[in-house]
């Protein structure tokens, strides 16, 4: 990039000048990651100043059983194979109640589109949840479930969502956004949710006063200008409604032998090569310039490894999620070490590590405690990046 673009990009972000999608193309072309990652961390200060946001959440994976087979997942099992499971309710409210010792204050829950499972299924299950873990926020189910309950259960998405807030939902997941582009979207996606119904139900649910988070799965066959067109229709669906509060940049992983039987579900690791750190951490930086008008992006370690985490939070994410156990989606693939687990004193210390102050949150990111930030006075902490 010449030193006349960088200015003129330079200029834009300082006066609160929109990026274009030419700029954000731009930005995916500069190899001065320093650059572009100090840009990015001014935004994210003016923004967020010196904290990193968490909170202590758990995953809950009720079925694996799938009627699509997108060419990204090993998760997804079909009827009658070996590893397929579906949890009764009551399995699940008791491994929910497991968890409830570890101070959580958030659950996950995602879970394959079961061919079988009635509709009543979804909204019993979040209501013995949330009797069970009363001071639990319940973070639940993709706008992609959401789509299938309404086939399943011939309701609206109106009407579902209105039946799962009663239940106890306070918000949906980001899932099922992979890339929204039709180009590579045909090729990687094997359920009928694309942009139009993605977006047409976030947008319900943000009518009915949930906050919701975004996410985009990068680094497989798509191109830096997909990863553009896709923060930039969710930059259009934000200025609508207002209703994002996070986007998450998901790398996509590698399977190369699934542990249970052997065999490899992902279709695309054949013609692909996962992200780089330095991939990883130029997407983190362009999604936070180009992405304005929502206010965190989040790092997930489990999809980054926890080094790379670290490094995010110096090139525009804010928020490192979470303390998850046995994330199911995705595997550690490329044995860079990501442990299945950490709590709140594992994330308080690879915050501080950073050189930030962490600020523990829920899921509606309302502050639930401050903590001390690194100790200035030690020469070996790092400090978070001057702007």
């Amino acid at each position: 990039m010449d030193a006349g673009l960088k200015r003129e990009l330079e200029e834009k972000v300082r006066s609160g000048e929109r990026l274009t999608r030419e700029d954000g193309i731009a930005l995916y072309e500069s190899d001065d990651l320093a650059w572009l990652g100090g840009l990015a961390h001014e935004v994210r200060t003016r923004k967020n100043g010196d904290v990193v946001h968490f909170n202590v959440n758990r995953h809950l994976n009720m079925t694996n059983v799938c009627t699509a087979s997108c060419a990204y997942c090993s998760f997804q099992r079909k009827p009658g194979e070996k590893d397929a499971y579906t949890m009764r309710i009551e399995e699940a409210v008791r491994l929910a109640k497991a968890m409830e010792n570890d101070n959580l204050t958030e659950l996950h829950i995602v879970n394959g589109l079961h061919p079988n499972l009635p509709w009543r299924y979804y909204p019993r299950s979040l209501s013995e949840l949330k009797k069970a873990l009363p001071n639990v926020s319940l973070k639940a189910f993709t706008a992609t479930e959401i789509h299938h309950f309404e086939t399943i259960s011939g309701m609206s998405a109106s009407d579902i969502l209105d039946e799962l807030i009663e239940a106890g939902l306070e918000s949906l997941t980001g899932g099922g956004a992979e890339i929204f582009d039709w180009e590579v979207r045909q090729h990687i996606v094997d359920h009928r949710t694309h942009w139009e119904d993605w977006s047409r139900i976030h947008r319900l649910a943000h009518e009915k006063g949930l906050k919701t988070p975004s996410t985009m799965l990068y680094g497989h066959i798509e191109e830096p200008r997909h990863r553009v067109d896709h923060v930039l229709r969710l930059r259009e669906l934000q200025d609508e409604t207002g209703g994002f509060q996070v986007f998450i940049p998901l790398r996509y992983q590698h399977d190369f032998v699934d542990m249970q039987d052997g065999k490899v579900r992902n279709k695309l690791q054949a013609r692909t090569t996962m992200a780089t750190g330095a991939e990883a951490l130029k997407t983190f930086a362009v999604s936070r310039l180009l992405f304005d008008n929502v206010p965190h992006v989040k790092v997930f370690w489990v999809m980054h490894g926890v080094q790379t985490a670290q490094l995010a939070l110096q090139h525009g994410a804010d928020d490192m999620d979470g303390s998850v156990v046995e994330y199911k989606i995705t595997h550690d693939a490329d044995n860079y070490g990501t442990p299945n687990k950490l709590g709140r004193d594992d994330l308080l210390e690879l915050i501080r590590e950073a050189g930030f102050r962490p600020v523990e949150r829920n899921t509606r990111y309302e502050i639930i405690r401050e903590y001390p930030g690194p100790d200035a006075n030690l020469r070996e902490t790092p400090q978070a990046m001057r702007v």
